[in-house]
């Protein structure tokens, strides 16, 4: 039923675990961004893209919540307060912690060279650490919002990795214990193709 579009090692890899999460069959079509089979469902060459009986929806926070609505699971439902606030976690990471890594990327090897500004990068970690304790700051139980995993958390854990990667400053000890939690889920070890 669903085609994802994408690799392990990028945003794509938090719709497979969402995928995971959720218990639903799905392939995957490994496609490295820029790849002429990633522009083929997507003209930016941006992935990932997952295909839904012939449609194809682009953006990892879109598929993620297409998913989670389709399937009633990992969020809450439209038209509440806990949605709300769902959405506004969502959207804080990705403006928050998901930029900060986006734009440290496209300075290191996504730019033409000549477009890079190496230096921003330690403006940038500094951004990221403090956006970081002000979000861990909000979690209120196992999970961002409580006693309920959300795509928000999937978010969240996802971008924690990818800062690790990067090699940004991951100092805060609490959300250490948070996302070292999420990743111990079965469906994070089903979706790191373990």
């Amino acid at each position: 039923m669903y085609t994802v579009i994408g690799a392990r090692n990028t945003r794509a890899f938090r719709v497979i675990w969402t995928l995971e999460e959720l218990g639903l069959p799905y392939d995957l079509i490994e496609a490295p961004a820029g790849s002429d089979l990633a522009k083929s469902h997507n003209p930016s060459g941006k992935v990932p893209a997952l295909d839904v009986d012939g449609t194809v929806i682009t953006d990892s926070c879109a598929i993620m919540t297409y998913l989670a609505d389709k399937h009633a699971g990992l969020t809450y439902a439209a038209g509440t307060i806990e949605r709300a606030r769902q959405d506004a976690f969502l959207h804080q990471i990705n403006d928050e912690i998901d930029a900060l890594l986006w734009t440290a990327a496209r300075h290191s090897f996504v730019l033409p060279a000549d477009k890079r500004v190496p230096n921003v990068k330690d403006s940038l970690k500094w951004e990221f650490a403090r956006n970081l304790d002000r979000i861990t700051d909000q979690i209120t139980g196992p999970f961002l919002m409580g006693d309920t995993l959300t795509i928000a958390d999937i978010l969240l854990v996802h971008c924690g990795g990818w800062a690790m990667a990067a090699k940004f400053p991951m100092e805060n000890a609490a959300f250490k214990e948070y996302s070292k939690s999420i990743r111990s889920r079965a469906a994070f070890g089903r979706a790191m193709g373990q």
